[in-house]
């Protein structure tokens, strides 16, 4: 008997034990897996509603929305077109997984004042779409590497926005090049419930850390969501050892808000519907064979 078989025989024997939870499993049994879904921008449909027609030809459950740009005023800000992206899910089948401010980037929460309201605003987005996890973007511009400065200011101007987060049942992410301990550190600093870490393994190795050491030491409770890419590569076929990462996220216990997203994982000139469907089938394989 296999491990994976001796965990579901455990997990059925709670169920039946527990007659109320064996109901709700029946009736919700994706909550027993992570779903997988994909980032709006790397499908090729930046906060636009045709990611749900793409995301459907290539037979993800969801998709993970950027709340917008500069250009647009980060336009899912607007309740008419938060309907339009419920309307639209509901007609594909395709759930909002979660979203993103990726704008952050560009103009930097460590540093300009307007982001502070556009960080306040996703959170009311991230209700009115009923996902749980928003993604807070730290490279480029907003960079925290070597940036002390930068770090007080954003544990600063987080620990104003978490209660309204919390109060909500939001989590903020931080997705950077941080190391575990950096991010450790500026989670207790805020000290909410509402931050936690948005991981992606591919920022992380770049950046020089053992992956499988990080996610080991930040834990399965301070994980929010996770990013599956490879830049510029099917998943499988760059440097990451998935089948390891998928091992050890399953020896965590890892489960976060339920999703996880696939991000830049097409060679350059490759069709996107097809490279993503070869990246759902990879994972699939991974983590509900």
């Amino acid at each position: 008997m296999t491990r994976r078989d001796l965990i579901k025989r455990a997990s059925l024997l709670t169920l039946l034990a527990h007659p109320h939870t064996f109901v709700n499993a029946l009736a919700n049994p994706s909550r027993n897996r992570i779903r997988i879904s994909a980032c709006d921008w790397s499908i090729g449909k930046n906060s636009d509603l045709g990611a749900f027609d793409v995301a459907l030809q290539i037979g993800l459950e969801g998709i993970q929305v950027n709340v917008g740009s500069t250009e647009n005023n980060l336009h899912l800000r607007e309740k008419g077109l938060q309907q339009r992206y419920l309307e639209k899910s509901k007609e594909t089948g395709v759930k909002i997984s979660s979203i993103a401010v990726a704008e952050l980037n560009k103009v930097p929460y460590k540093s300009d004042p307007r982001t502070e309201a556009w960080v306040s605003d996703s959170i009311d987005v991230a209700k009115a779409l009923g996902v749980e996890v928003i993604l807070l973007a730290f490279f480029d511009k907003n960079d925290l590497r070597n940036d002390d400065a930068g770090k007080k200011e954003v544990i600063s101007r987080l620990r104003k926005v978490a209660p309204k987060a919390e109060r909500l049942g939001i989590t903020l992410g931080i997705e950077s090049y941080l190391s575990a301990e950096e991010l450790v550190e500026i989670i207790q600093k805020v000290g909410s419930r509402s931050i936690k870490v948005y991981y992606d393994f591919r920022n992380s190795a770049d950046a020089g850390y053992d992956v499988i050491k990080e996610i080991k030491f930040l834990g399965r409770k301070t994980i929010c969501e996770l990013h599956m890419k490879e830049n510029g590569f099917l998943l499988g076929a760059g440097t990451m050892d998935w089948q390891k990462i998928g091992r050890t996220l399953l020896d965590m216990g890892y489960y976060g808000d339920g999703w996880m997203q696939i991000e830049w994982s097409s060679p350059q000139g490759a069709d996107i519907v097809q490279s993503y469907k070869h990246n759902l089938k990879f994972l699939n394989d991974i983590f509900h064979a």
